[in-house]
């Protein structure tokens, strides 16, 4: 499954573009902007398990800092900065990753 098939493409390249200089991510935004706060959980799950590139059933943080390739492959690496602020966000019971539970992907 790919990413185009649960989100636009347009709202993709938008979003992605808007975060392409470096320290520029905001997770709540990008995921506004792509669309997958209106999505439903179902969705949401499809969007995780397209992120979960090792099927682990997580998205640990190795994972994390490609997040923007999951949705592009034109997208830009996160910093580590970056990376560590998204996996606080998501990482709802300190184990260093984040689980497939669709409130933990929206990082509300």
């Amino acid at each position: 499954m790919a990413m185009t098939d649960v989100l636009s493409a347009e709202d993709i390249k938008k979003a992605v573009g808007a975060f392409s200089a470096a320290e520029s991510f905001n997770y709540k935004k990008f995921f506004e902007m792509v669309g997958l706060k209106k999505k439903s959980p179902e969705d949401v799950r499809k969007v995780f398990h397209i992120l979960d590139k090792d099927r682990s059933g997580f998205i640990e943080e190795e994972e994390l800092k490609f997040v923007l390739k999951g949705f592009t492959p034109d997208g830009r690496d996160l910093s580590d900065k970056e990376t560590k602020a998204l996996l606080a966000a998501g990482d709802k019971d300190g184990d260093g990753k984040i689980g497939a539970d669709a409130a933990d992907l929206k990082w509300q």
